[in-house]
């Protein structure tokens, strides 16, 4: 018995649930077409019948009806509800007669003030798209005014009101007028900019302002400005406002009835008057206005918290090229009020282990502009090449408007290696620049990007160098998407180094290719110019090419196929690039995208390589 009534209980919960839902009155419209029917339709929706008696319920339906057919100019519809059911009704069906539509007679638009100077006010207004002797439309009506405020709001003009925003409707006439009149009053400037809880300079920070005092306000700039503070990772939260300050509040006069001393009165039986303000504080406001000659400036509040100034992340990955992969960063953002950075970084994989840091210092604009000084070490260990090499460097970056970056630099090596069998020991002294720019969508797995990178190298003796070389390199990837369900991946790569000591050259300044990100089919960085040993020498030149085609299977699954072409070689026109082809999967996985290829080279028969990494392509 318990348990029946439990049962019960439950299936009388479950339906309470669903009823709303499955409730709701049906509507079904005849006599207009989209998009007036459609509007009826959604101004119906969720209406419960259960919920009204049936007049009540039908005099719903008619006005909810009649409010969707008034907002597109048909004011004098007649409406004909038909229900399936006159207790219990579910469906409702409308004839609709829509009659004449009310048309525009008077349209009168305007802007005053500062604002009737402002472009945006005079494009919002000319791009009105009604006109006099249209069919009315509220929409249309409505958007403007929203704009127009929006725009008084976002361009600074604080004191904005509309002095006439009326829609007069005459049913019987069918006809209106509509009136709408905005008087911006004065454009807000900005002023000085108040920062707290900072920890750098100020006078660093005011730099990063994309507007200085007394420029016209722009909640843009204002937005810009939070972002560029946010950019420098000196902070951990930052909050860019306008303090606003209402003069109707600084004008607001005492309510108070108490009387002061000098006007108590000693008479018996007669009360004392207080004496009240002999003008309004809206019409002391007004004079206010009226009587201010410069723009009233804004003044911007700035509050942000420091951000932890020791910051620490460890990575572990796989690619077939290197084996298993660890990485370690220690990353300060700010070391001082300066905002001077110290970044390190360690990098540990069986063929090669790296530890490296640098440390910036922010100039004027500190985004786009710093000083750089760089360290490493790296041991390497792969194929016939073991290196121990050391790096010094010294350069400055720009970032420009396109986003492309520019580093001029001073770079010193010292280098002990040996390259198939032959050991040498470097010193290299040698200036560069290099140019690189990386735009994605979606950096986990884009669906649009790409990446260039070039640069120029030279190194003489005669300041002391242990080689003489002019060596340029570059690269380009694409990645484009069409439609949702197919994406490809291009790449370029180029190579030179022009030099009479090739010997004195080491193995970080060579050339030599092959493996996951190259050319697939073949070990990592396995192809370059041999010795007769058949050992690897290194190239002075190298041509990389590859071409991929990737396809959704199901959700976050790709299937791919791909060409790789390239090799590293001692002559501008090798006689056969290495050829490598294949197919592969791909798996947007919660930690990142996740490659597993099979590649064939084409000069082995009867041999493939699998290939696995996990990361994104840029």
């Amino acid at each position: 018995m318990v348990n029946r009534v439990v049962s019960r209980l439950g299936m009388a919960a479950v339906w309470m649930g669903l009823a709303p839902g499955v409730m709701a009155l049906e509507a079904s419209v005849e006599g207009v077409d989209d998009p007036l029917a459609q509007n009826v339709r959604r101004y119906l929706e969720g209406l419960d019948a259960e919920q009204y008696s049936r007049e009540r319920l039908e005099s719903e339906v008619l006005s909810r009806a009649s409010e969707a057919l008034r907002v597109y100019g048909y004011y004098s519809a007649q409406i004909t509800p038909r229900f399936d059911d006159p207790e219990d009704p579910s469906r409702v069906n409308l004839a609709i007669e829509p009659g004449q539509p009310v048309r525009i007679e008077v349209l009168e638009l305007s802007v005053s003030g500062d604002a009737a100077d402002d472009p945006p006010f005079t494009e919002a207004i000319d791009a009105f798209p009604l006109a006099t002797g249209d069919r009315l439309r509220h929409a249309p009506f409505d958007s403007l005014r929203s704009n127009l405020a929006n725009l008084a709001l976002e361009r600074g003009y604080f004191d904005w009101r509309f002095t006439d925003r009326r829609m007069e409707v005459r049913p019987y006439a069918d006809s209106a007028r509509l009136y709408l009149s905005l008087d911006s009053g004065k454009r807000h400037r900005f002023g000085n900019v108040a920062f707290q809880g900072h920890h750098i300079e100020t006078r660093r920070l005011e730099n990063l302002a994309p507007f200085a005092t007394g420029e016209p306000y722009l909640a843009s700039e204002v937005a810009l400005f939070n972002q560029r503070l946010g950019q420098t990772e000196w902070f951990a939260s930052v909050n860019v406002r306008p303090r606003l300050s209402r003069e109707l509040g600084q004008l607001a006069l005492d309510d108070d009835d108490d009387v002061n001393w000098w006007q108590a009165l000693d008479v018996p039986g007669i009360a004392p008057r207080a004496e009240g303000p002999r003008i309004a504080a809206e019409a002391l406001l007004s004079a206010a206005r009226l009587q201010r000659g410069e723009a009233p400036e804004v003044p911007i509040d700035v509050v942000v918290t420091p951000a932890d100034r020791h910051q620490f992340e460890v990575g572990v990955g796989y690619a077939t090229d290197v084996g298993p992969r660890l990485r370690l960063s220690w990353e300060q953002p700010w070391v001082n009020r300066f905002g001077h950075g110290l970044d390190h970084d360690l990098y540990v994989s069986g063929p090669e282990q790296q530890l490296t840091g640098v440390y910036s210092i922010p100039l004027a604009d500190p985004l786009r502009d710093r000083y750089r000084f760089q360290y490493g070490v790296r041991n390497k260990d792969n194929e016939d090449t073991q290196t121990l090499e050391s790096t010094l460097e010294a350069g400055r970056r720009w970032i420009f408007d396109n986003d492309w970056q520019q580093t001029l630099y001073l770079r010193g090596t010292y280098e002990d290696f040996t390259q198939a069998g032959v050991s040498n020991q470097v010193l290299l002294l040698y200036p560069g620049i290099s140019w690189s720019r990386t735009r994605t969508r979606n950096p986990t797995f884009p669906t649009w990007g790409d990446r260039q990178r070039l640069s120029v190298e030279v190194s003489s003796d005669v300041w002391g160098s242990a080689a003489e070389f002019l060596r340029l390199t570059g690269d380009s990837e694409w990645i484009r998407t069409l439609g949702d369900d197919n994406r490809f991946v291009g790449r370029v790569g180029l190579g030179s180094i022009t030099t009479d000591d090739f010997a004195d050259i080491p193995p970080s300044l060579r050339f030599f290719t092959g493996g996951d990100r190259t050319v697939r089919g073949y070990s990592y960085e396995s192809l370059a110019p041999e010795d007769d040993e058949g050992r690897l020498v290194g190239g002075e030149q190298l041509l990389t090419a590859s071409l991929e085609a990737q396809r959704r299977v199901t959700g976050q699954w790709w299937a791919a196929g791909f060409i790789d072409v390239g090799d590293a070689f001692d002559d501008w026109r090798p006689n056969a690039l290495k050829t490598g082809a294949g197919l592969g999967v791909r798996w947007i996985s919660p930690v990142g995208p996740i490659r597993f290829d099979v590649a064939h080279p084409f000069d082995h028969d009867d041999t493939f390589r699998i290939h696995f990494a996990i990361g994104p392509e840029f």
